[in-house]
């Protein structure tokens, strides 16, 4: 597509209150129910990849066990940690879980064009739309950072306040590739609103045309989840359970709420921006004239949403969680600088096109410039691997690690001392039971 989709969002605000009302309780409503089955529905995957058995005892298959959690969360007994900061450690899982809820008014659910009726009023399927609905989005889920940071800070403890900075670093890490795979579509939707980045996907998904930007915020959306692998603010080995180790009862089951509310709402991003939001996938759109229009749209909405939520639980399956030093390295020098060049890349494409340069010749130039940074960058490792000059020995220091009672690393200059080693088999006599002298074993067996 080489012109810039139109923005019309007249049919946006029309709405009288009732209607407005109902739509965001059918987006909560929405949110919850699909959190319920998603819980339901992790335990029953992961448990058939691990060949065990899964939750099967509330209601028919075990459907009512994430609701029977949600129970049991509510009647057990609310603890305050004594050294908490009350008001702070009380409002951190709110502020936790409301943005993760806000994040879905501007997801569309279906065509702009006033196609469905409720109660006999002709609306749009979606709550509203912004010019700026994707920074919007991006604005909200900062929020939540917040929640979990102030939560570890609030508590009182050292484990939950590393927990805390732990997940602040890695969210901050992962949102800056992410904005660049936004805006990636920005370029080639020429928008920020979600209903018409849909509706720019009318020929072809931004998941062809954009392939490295949907794997980008493939990996992003799974980081600012906290979800494993990159589960690292909630880290059992390291961190007992995280920034939520000192809360219970309600205030936990909001900080779990707000985690799965999170995956169904960066699941129906992703959704929007690559996978054509509402549309029909391509066979049956072939055929079907209809699969576009009335309520259809949300069926097809969902079960792409639902089939990135098993992404998620194959994830957790599959993977083993990541080391926090492998975690920031994806993040800041291979997720950030490939969002970057592939920006570039994706922008001069588009400058290309709409300077109407043939398709062969942006190839040309295009593959031109890969190949001129390929050469760059093999002549740089030319030039690094060359072996440096032989430095005069240093006379190293060696100190006692133990000298102050305390095991310390040790400085710059200086080495630890040599540690002794076992000697090898050849060189170790044998030793048998009962000593090195066997003399009464043999006059005991004289004496038989």
């Amino acid at each position: 597509m080489t012109h810039l989709a139109l923005e019309d969002l007249s049919l946006f605000g029309r709405d009288p209150w009732w209607l407005v009302a109902i739509k965001a309780v059918f987006c909560f409503a929405f949110l919850m129910v699909t959190v319920l089955l998603s819980i339901v529905w992790e335990r029953k995957v992961v448990a058939w990849m691990q060949l065990r058995i899964g939750p099967n005892r509330h209601g028919p298959w075990g459907l009512l066990q994430s609701l029977a959690d949600g129970v049991k969360l509510m009647l057990k007994e609310d603890v305050i940690v004594k050294r908490a900061d009350k008001v702070v450690y009380i409002l951190a899982p709110i502020v936790a879980a409301i943005p993760a809820f806000m994040a879905i008014a501007v997801i569309p659910f279906g065509p702009a064009n006033n196609q469905v009726s409720i109660f006999g009023q002709r609306t749009t399927m979606q709550l509203t739309d912004l010019p700026i609905a994707m920074l919007y989005i991006l604005a909200v889920a900062s929020v939540g950072i917040y929640g979990i940071v102030l939560a570890g800070w609030s508590s009182g403890s050292t484990y939950p306040l590393l927990g805390g900075l732990r997940s602040c670093a890695q969210m901050i890490s992962y949102e800056i590739a992410m904005g660049a795979a936004f805006a990636s579509v920005f370029l080639y939707s020429g928008s920020m609103s979600t209903s018409t980045i849909v509706e720019a996907q009318g020929d072809r998904w931004y998941i062809l045309l954009l392939p490295v930007s949907f794997l980008l915020y493939i990996v992003t959306m799974v980081g600012e989840t906290n979800r494993a692998p990159f589960d690292m603010p909630e880290s059992e080995g390291d961190l007992v359970g995280g920034f939520n180790t000192e809360y219970s009862s309600i205030k936990f089951a909001l900080f779990m709420l707000a985690e799965y509310v999170n995956m169904v709402t960066v699941s129906a991003v992703a959704t929007t921006l690559f996978l054509g939001g509402w549309r029909a996938p391509y066979p049956i759109s072939t055929f079907w004239e209809g699969a576009n229009v009335g309520w259809w749209p949300m069926l097809w909405f969902i079960v792409k949403v639902q089939l990135l939520l098993f992404f998620f639980i194959w994830l957790r399956g599959t993977l083993p969680r990541v080391r926090y030093d492998q975690l920031m390295k994806l993040g800041w020098k291979v997720l950030i600088p490939v969002s970057v060049v592939w920006l570039m890349l994706v922008a001069t494409v588009r400058t290309l096109r709409n300077e109407n340069y043939d398709f062969s010749e942006i190839v040309m130039y295009v593959g031109g410039g890969v190949l001129a940074l390929l050469v760059l960058s093999f002549v740089v490792d030319m030039f690094r691997g060359k072996p440096k000059e032989p430095e005069i020995a240093q006379v190293e220091e060696v100190f006692d690690p133990m000298a102050g009672g305390f095991p310390v690393p040790p400085k710059p200059g200086q080495s630890l001392p040599p540690v002794p080693r076992r000697r090898s088999r050849q060189e170790r006599e044998l030793v048998v039971s009962g000593g090195a002298d066997t003399g009464s074993d043999g006059k005991e067996a004289d004496g038989v």
